[in-house]
């Protein structure tokens, strides 16, 4: 089982604690990377890791957000929306310029773009059947229009606090994202049987989705 560091950590435990699965082992030594307890591995890593794992067999099978999952499009199957860890994927400018920038959106010219997720800003330009030079950042997204290196930005928001705090407005909402069970398509064949149990007992507010 491959479960992701940060934001959903929490969740994703409450999760496969519903399901019977001994958790309270990860919570023993917030070092270790490793951990084994009643005959299940637990691998900890970044979200971004996650699909990784799962989708090259590392892991049979992991809780990772929507979001990552439309990043990096692997190759693994999504059983389950856990409804946990709510968040958007926002486009946002400064206050100032959200109305410039948007007049450039609308009049085809292409804008500079920081982001953390370049496939779904992509994405989201090439629908509008618009341009975007995409600049990919690992860091404070927020920072990248304050100083001049792009003028927009689409990056990931739960509460919208870090953006007001930066005097960014939202000016579209691409996605919406919740954390996901996905599982290793050839584990998904060998052990049907004991992953869609897990799947089936795994508490969550969202519904499978296949």
């Amino acid at each position: 089982m491959a479960v992701p560091k940060g934001a959903i950590f929490e969740d994703a435990l409450a999760a496969l604690g519903s399901a019977g699965l001994p958790v309270d082992v990860l919570r023993e030594d917030g070092r270790k990377l490793l951990y084994e307890a009643e005959g299940t591995q637990f691998i900890v890593s970044r979200p971004s890791d996650v699909p990784v794992f799962v989708e090259y067999g590392a892991a049979d099978i992991g809780i990772v957000g929507k979001d990552v999952l439309e990043e990096q499009e692997p190759n693994v199957m999504e059983l389950r929306d856990l409804g946990t860890g709510e968040c958007r994927m926002i486009l946002a400018a400064p206050s100032g310029e959200a109305e410039r920038v948007r007049a450039e959106i609308d009049r085809a010219e292409v804008v500079r773009v920081a982001t953390k997720f370049p496939r779904i800003a992509r994405r989201y330009f090439e629908g509008l059947g618009r341009q975007a030079e995409i600049i990919e950042l690992h860091g404070s997204i927020e920072l990248a229009p304050l100083v001049g290196l792009a003028e927009c930005i689409v990056d990931l928001t739960a509460t919208g606090t870090t953006l007001r705090e930066n005097d960014l407005v939202i000016m579209d909402e691409i996605s919406y994202s919740t954390a996901r069970l996905i599982a290793n398509r050839g584990a998904y064949r060998l052990r049907n049987r004991e992953v869609a149990a897990l799947a089936a007992a795994m508490q969550g507010t969202g519904d499978r989705v296949g």
